[in-house]
């Protein structure tokens, strides 16, 4: 028995719709998606313009060494790159003089 062609036109439209629909969604996807998952993606270890002068325990140790820094004219910054762990750091022109001053900081 033949298939009338005008008995499924109904569900032609919504079928053709509904495949449109999952291109554009799968295409929208890939376009749209980072060349590299987040939660993979490992800590950078670049400083930057920065050097590091000292790793901390404590976020108040290295906040305190920061203060000391600040007092003697060195710019710096601190940086949480994991929980327990601070790392302090200056401009490389001004390196050798924290080096120092972080040496004998004792907190």
């Amino acid at each position: 028995m033949p298939i009338d062609a005008g008995s499924l036109h109904y569900a032609v439209g919504p079928a053709i719709a509904g495949v449109m629909l999952l291109v554009l969604s799968f295409f929208l996807r890939w376009a749209f998606a980072s060349n590299t998952p987040k939660a993979t993606k490992a800590p950078s270890a670049d400083d930057g313009l920065l050097t590091r002068v000292a790793t901390l325990s404590r976020r108040e140790s290295a906040l305190a060494l920061r203060a000391v820094l600040s007092d003697a004219g060195i710019r710096s910054t601190v940086r949480f790159p994991a929980p327990h762990r601070a790392d302090v750091l200056v401009f490389p022109e001004d390196a050798g003089q924290a080096r120092v001053l972080a040496s004998s900081f004792t907190n």
